[in-house]
């Protein structure tokens, strides 16, 4: 541990993280290393962001090659790294339209925004409220926080943003009970990932997608985290056969620059005309060009279905701990976006899995969460799982 790094940090930024101590130095495809040189197996991939690895060389000449040309216009120009990005979200998603911006938080303001205006040019301005699922997160901005069903974010903030109401997850007859007259949305992830990595009953999205229809509302997928292959499909409601209105995405878009995506399509997406919303620096040619090499790689390498293959031989190998561990109640997931539900708190778990040379998340206080790099290497799965074994079998 750089203790200089350590300490200036501590000196001037406001207290949001609690780090661990270490500071990382340098990465290369899915191992990090501090400054005193110790390696580390990462499991967690900067949130479900670094899919393709640390440290691309592709991506990072991509990036060096636009610096040379252009930064930055604004959105008041065409550019052609954004147009060919937009380009192959279309193609590759449900979607007509695209709207970029920044982050995961930015992609859900923009999708409430979008449902509430496109009900308001119908004359309907009492449909404004948008329907969220309880463990939910959608981001930290206030109008995502007020869309987020975890009331413990929330402490501090009220009051948060009127016009947002919760159900459970993954109940349909919390749903049918629930009065939409005044609703315009329902917004989901199709799977929760820090609400503890929970999926859903094989046919409640279709249920979800058949009510809204019913009920004539739009139905939002947050897949900023299950997007971009993390699911063993490019985009988790591919798992479903259900197809949204409108879909966020971020983390793995530009595996690893600041990017965001809300995609529409082209009857929802009329209701934003010039003026409606905007974003500075969303989309600029310097982080497209760096989506685009991430785009370029997931169908070259075949990422998505290398990610739905050694998915299945991780959670085998979960499995295999569970029935060797009584601390271990459940193992959940899907590819590469996988839990594992513990009767004991998380966070020791994590601290000696750190010791031992890997990177693992704990969420809700007692679930493990596993979402590496896709590129990750079955040898590394066993080492992990090696070394959990070893550690539930101390006296914790």
């Amino acid at each position: 541990m750089k203790k200089d790094i350590k300490n200036r940090a501590d000196s001037v930024f406001v207290k949001t993280y609690r780090r661990f101590p270490i500071s990382v130095k340098e990465g290369s495809g899915c191992r990090l290393w501090d400054y005193d040189g110790k390696e580390y197996i990462d499991f967690v991939a900067g949130i479900a962001v670094c899919n393709l690895g640390h440290a691309n060389p592709e991506i990072a000449d991509a990036i060096y090659k636009q610096a040379k040309k252009l930064l930055h216009v604004s959105n008041l120009y065409y550019t052609e790294p954004q147009v060919d990005l937009a380009s192959w979200l279309v193609k590759n998603s449900f979607g007509d339209r695209v709207f970029f911006c920044n982050s995961g938080t930015e992609a859900v303001e923009c999708a409430i925004k979008l449902a509430r205006r496109y009900f308001a040019l119908k004359g309907e301005t009492n449909r404004y409220k948008i329907l969220s699922m309880e463990k939910s997160f959608h981001g930290r901005t206030m109008g995502a926080l007020s869309a987020t069903g975890q009331d413990k974010l929330k402490q501090g903030f009220y009051p948060v943003l009127e016009g947002f109401d919760f159900i459970p997850f993954n109940d349909i007859d919390a749903l049918k009970a629930k009065d939409l007259t005044d609703i315009c949305a329902v917004i989901i992830e199709p799977v929760q990932g820090e609400g503890g990595v929970r999926c859903p009953d094989e046919e409640y999205l279709q249920k979800v997608r058949k009510i809204c229809d019913k009920a004539g509302i739009l139905l939002i997928f947050d897949e900023i985290q299950t997007g971009m292959g993390r699911t063993g499909t490019l985009f988790c409601y591919e798992h479903y056969n259900v197809v949204p209105d409108i879909m966020t995405l971020a983390k793995a878009l530009g595996n690893g620059v600041p990017i965001g995506a809300m995609i529409a399509s082209e009857k929802i997406a009329e209701a934003f005309t010039p003026g409606a919303h905007a974003s500075t620096f969303g989309g600029s040619p310097l982080i497209t060009a760096s989506a685009l090499k991430v785009a370029e790689i997931f169908e070259r390498d075949s990422i998505v279905e290398r990610c739905k293959k050694t998915g299945e031989y991780f959670v085998k190998q979960l499995e295999s701990l569970k029935s060797k561990h009584e601390c271990i109640v459940d193992v959940r997931g899907k590819g590469l976006l996988l839990g594992m539900k513990l009767n004991i708190a998380g966070n020791t778990i994590v601290t000696r899995c750190m010791e031992k040379g890997f990177l693992i998340n704990c969420i809700q206080e007692n679930i493990l969460r596993f979402i590496p790099p896709l590129i990750i290497e079955k040898e590394d799965i066993d080492s992990l799982v090696n070394c959990l074994d070893e550690i539930f079998s101390e006296n914790l």
